[in-house]
Parts: C-alpha cells; structure tokens; sequence
C-alpha cells in the first residue's frame, strides 16, 4: 500500500515545472485573483473603515455609502486571499531553487517598491503635519526601511505594513524547508508541523514559538501551499486531509479576527458571511490549482498582478490624505471612483519606473551567477 506520505507517481493535471525550473503553465488567474483582493482591502479602507473620532471623510462612511458600507465591511478578507495565494505562489517559486536564489527572489520583490512607498508616504505625511519633523520620526522611518518595525517596536509608517511582516515570517520558516531542498514529503510534513504549531504554540508559553506560529495566518498559507502540491503532483488522501484541516483551523480563527475589523467598521461583523467567503476563496484557488486548464487563465491578467503589490503599500494613507482635502468638494462616490483609479496609475508608475529598473540594477550586483 502507498504511503500517505509518498509523492504521486503519476503525472500531475496541470504541467508540472522541471527540476530547477518553473511551471510551464503560468497561472494568469492568480494574478487576477490578487488584484482583487487588493481592491477588496482598498475597499475596505475607503468605504468599510469607519472611524468617528477621526475620519477622514469628516462623517460616518455608513452614511456617505449606506448600502456599500456593509459589504466594504468584509473587505478585510481580501488579505486573506493574499495569504492563501502566497502559500502557493512561493512555494512554486522556490522549487527547484537553491536557498540562495530563494532569498534573493524575496529580496528583490518586496523591497524595492516597498522603500519607494515607505519614502513617498512619509514625506507626504509630513508635509501635511500628520508625522512631526523629530528625531523619533527619522528613526521611525529609517526602520520601517528594514521591513521589521515591528519587532523592533517602531511602528508602521501605513498600517497596511502589518501583513509584510507576517509574509517575512513565513519566508523564514519556509526557507528553513528550502535550505534542505523540497521534496514533497518535506513540504507535506512542514505543512503538518506549521499546523500544529498553530494549535500548540498559543498554550506553550513559548514566545519565540508563538511568533512564528501566526495561528490567524498560518492556515491560509499552508492551504495555499498544499493546493500548489495538488498543482504540481495531483490530489492525494494525505493532500486534502492537511488542506481540511488548514479550512477548519482557519474558521476557528474568524472570530478572532473579526473581533479587531469590528473595531474598524463600529459594527457587528457576521460570523457566516466572513466563512462564506474564505471558503469561497479556498473552492477558487483550489479550482485553479487542480484544473487542466484554469478559468480566466489569460495573459493580460499579469499586469493586474503586477499593479497588485504597489497598489497595496501606496493605497492607505495617501488615500486618505486625498479624501481629506477634497471631500468637501467632490461627491463621495465620483471621489473613492477617482482615488481607486488614481491609486491604480500610480501603481503601474512604481511597476513601470521603480520596481523594474530597480530590480534590474540589484539584481546585476547580488544575483549569484551560474557557475563556469
């Protein structure tokens, strides 16, 4: 009898990547997929958030958008989705590499539109008064340039830098299964391990353990990582039993969660509507994952993703800076219509004239080169 534990022999219903490569077949749809979880946070930002003592809009969001304040509510789910197409989509991207390139690839995705946007955000908030000119302030921005303000204890510059600092322990704890080279029992038993770490860590007393533990994130990752194993090998019993039971741990975690949008939104959240759609999203992600050939599976939805990590980092707080200045003079909606487009042209900008320049010039000087 075949192991729970046993890579599948036959081939996989998507086309595999070669060893040392990558898939053959680009997954286009998850592009799509992370632009869309970016405008559900956005979304969520500009109509869900409600906060009376210090709107931006000046009023309740509840009233300027009585009917799509409700459903903008749950757009904090989007970073969910996020987090499930990430277990995935790293996962994919380091096999076949070694840790090196692992680190290096990371590197050079996430900082340098994210500096340009730590940059960017600071100097507009200062012009307007919202940061003061003071040493602090410099020693502030200088460790948000590190990506690790957290630990550190500094502080986030956007509050949307919160879920970089969950991405970065993720790539950690993954590259710690890259460092030995990933096989698919490897990452089967790094999937089962992390789960289980979620449930353990937080009655363990164990601070360094419940860091890395992120018992709210932890299931979407690993769900996303087990769906690309489905991806690469095909289904097996041990495949969705790990993925049950990343769904289960991940609902267990909802009230949690939804305890802190609440304190965003000044209303009850609903329990089975919040499940609904993280089960929604697992089915998409999990249909893209196993489907021959995915639906919407088109090549234009690239630039979606890439528009996708700079609209997150710039959205926030320069958003809301616009709506402060002018929502006295322009009407809600032709307003949150005008900053989303907005907020999408400056993404392509920093895509376009940052982030690719950016990584060609870093990648000339810390790339390793091929032997001989």
């Amino acid at each position: 009898m075949t192991s729970l534990l046993t890579a599948p022999s036959a081939a996989p219903p998507v086309e595999a990547a070669p060893l040392g490569g990558r898939p053959k077949t680009r997954l286009y749809t998850l592009d799509g997929l992370r632009l869309l979880a970016a405008l559900m946070v956005v979304c969520f930002h500009f109509i869900g958030f409600d906060n009376w003592d210090a709107s931006p809009w000046g009023a309740s969001t509840r009233k300027l958008f009585p009917d799509a304040h409700y459903a903008a509510a749950y757009g904090w789910l989007g970073v969910q989705l996020f987090f499930l197409i990430s277990g995935f989509v790293i996962c994919m991207s380091c096999w076949g590499r070694s840790l090196q390139q692992f680190a290096v690839s990371r590197l050079l995705r996430l900082y340098p539109a994210y500096w340009f946007a730590v940059l960017l955000t600071s100097g507009v908030l200062l012009l307007t008064g919202r940061l003061d000119a003071v040493p602090d302030t410099l020693s502030k921005i200088l460790s948000n340039l590190t990506m690790l303000q957290e630990p550190i204890g500094a502080g986030d510059i956007d509050p949307v830098y919160w879920t970089l600092w969950a991405e970065l322990r993720f790539y950690l704890l993954f590259a710690l299964v890259a460092a030995l080279g990933l096989t698919y029992r490897r990452v089967l038993y790094f999937c089962g391990l992390w789960l289980l770490m979620t449930v353990l860590a937080p009655h363990a007393g164990i601070p360094l353990l419940e860091i890395f533990a992120m018992p709210d994130a932890a299931p979407f990752f690993v769900g996303g990582i087990l769906m690309f194993l489905m991806h690469r090998f095909r289904p097996t019993l041990a495949l969705w039993i790990l993925l049950g039971a990343s769904w289960i741990l991940a609902q267990g975690q909802l009230r949690n969660m939804m305890k802190s949008a609440e304190t965003s939104v000044h209303h009850r959240l609903s329990w089975t509507i919040c499940l609904a759609v993280i089960s929604v999203f697992y089915v998409v992600v999990l249909a893209v994952a196993i489907k021959r050939t995915p639906l919407f599976n088109y090549r234009w939805l690239t630039t979606a993703g890439a528009l996708t990590y700079p609209l997150y980092l710039l959205h926030e707080e320069l958003g809301w800076e616009i709506i402060r200045s002018l929502h006295s003079h322009v009407s809600p909606w032709l307003l949150v219509t005008g900053i989303t487009a907005l907020m999408l042209l400056a993404a392509w900008l920093v895509h376009r004239f940052v982030e690719r320049p950016a990584v060609r010039a870093m990648k000339r000087r810390i790339a390793p080169q091929p032997a001989g």
